[in-house]
């Protein structure tokens, strides 16, 4: 059997897998493909590769395997797919409304559809035939190929398959006290972990609050777009030219108000920001007051100016942590400390600071953490590290054959 013309069969191949991926889609409404989680992801992944072990021995005299594993095949595939993960980065991977177009042919979800898992595979079977043919009967000139080609299947295939098996849960956790239990948002449901967590401390270090000229009436912020708000400090000025003209004259980041509304610092987390202020309006004589951004136990003060009111706009929060115990059903035990992008390893789990009670603000005392766990993620690595040394055996030939000229 002869096999298709070059590049030109190598494309319309390429076509046809993925037409026939959307025709898929279109008969089952869009349904895309499911990956089966462990162990029959690993069962499948196995007989995969044996099956084209075995067919790269057997045929491969074959004009059509040959092709098949033929580079024009692998570049028409890496096209085919470069072009479907650009549909993915355009057009949203969200749902969308059943019976349209998109929905139908599954654009929305096209990393988990049959024109991507059909030219997917095909790739993986060009890319294993060939690197069947390098490795039997094997030379040593062939090990930077093995090594990269290799390193690429094994971090393709396990990186996808192993999805299937990845799981990513919200643990939210109360100050004081330990949690055992997640939730798979995407799911709904709730999941026991292997482990539990107590929560001994959560923090925030927010930056300095600022003045802000708030309008009642549209429930906003006014700020002059020209410059920032200015940050509350002693001697910091702000103007709003027309409207007012403020000063602060003292400042104390935490404090709490006394009996006679005073206040006075405080050194726990229960203080609020207190400015006294010093406000100029237009025809008007100064005034003189204390203003605070408000907390669970203070009601806030504002200083009213015609129809709008100068207030304390508390900081953003710069850094929040949690500082845990994590204690597994083996009785093995951890203190750590969690903050966004430093996740903590224990046993096969990855533990990252991910959130809290945003209304509380500074007072939050939940902590949302993520626990992320990934069984296929080592394979993956080794596969990246294939790939690293065929890439370094490479640039060392190169350097080589330099020296040699």
């Amino acid at each position: 059997m002869a096999a298709p013309e070059g590049f030109r069969g190598a494309v319309f191949f390429t076509l046809f897998t993925v037409v026939a991926g959307f025709v898929v889609e279109l008969l089952t409404g869009g349904s895309g493909i499911s990956i089966p989680a462990w162990p029959a992801n690993f069962m499948f992944l196995t007989a995969f590769a044996a099956s084209i072990l075995t067919l790269g021995l057997a045929m491969r005299a074959n004009t059509t395997v040959s092709w098949l594993g033929g580079i024009p095949v692998g570049l028409s595939m890496i096209v085919g797919l470069a072009l479907l993960s650009l549909i993915g980065g355009v057009l949203p991977q969200d749902p969308a409304p059943a019976g349209s177009v998109v929905a139908i042919l599954r654009l929305n979800g096209i990393f988990s559809s049959w024109p991507f898992a059909f030219v997917t595979l095909l790739f993986l079977v060009n890319l294993g035939l060939s690197l069947v043919w390098k490795l039997v009967p094997f030379r040593l000139a062939n090990l930077q190929f093995v090594l990269f080609h290799g390193g690429f299947w094994i971090a393709l295939s396990c990186g996808l398959l192993g999805t299937a098996d990845l799981q990513r849960l919200v643990v939210p956790l109360d100050e004081g006290r330990g949690s055992a239990v997640a939730y798979d948002m995407a799911a709904k449901t709730a999941i026991r972990l292997p482990y539990s967590i107590h929560l001994k401390d959560f923090q925030i270090d927010e930056y300095v609050p600022q003045l802000a000229l708030y309008d009642p009436s549209a429930d906003r912020v006014i700020e002059d777009k020209a410059r920032r708000i200015p940050e509350v400090r002693k001697g910091s000025h702000a103007v709003w030219p027309g409207i007012a003209s403020v000063t602060v004259l003292e400042f104390m980041p935490d404090a709490l108000p006394d009996r006679s509304g005073n206040p006075v610092p405080v050194s726990d987390r229960k203080g609020v920001p207190f400015a006294r202020i010093r406000l100029e309006t237009p025809g008007k004589p100064s005034v003189e007051g204390w203003i605070n951004a408000g907390g669970p136990s203070t009601e806030p003060r504002f200083c009213p100016v015609g129809e709008y009111f100068i207030v304390i706009a508390p900081g953003p929060a710069k850094a929040y942590r949690s500082h845990v115990v994590v204690t597994g059903s083996n009785g093995e035990r951890r203190t750590a400390t969690l903050e966004v992008n430093k996740p903590v390893d224990f046993q096969g789990w990855k533990l990252y600071q991910m959130g809290y009670d945003e209304k509380a603000g500074r007072w939050s005392t939940m902590s949302l953490v993520e626990a992320v766990r990934d069984p296929w993620l080592p394979a993956v690595y080794l596969g990246f590290f294939m790939i690293m040394g065929g890439n370094l055996l490479f640039f060392w030939k190169g350097v080589k054959k330099m020296e040699a000229a």
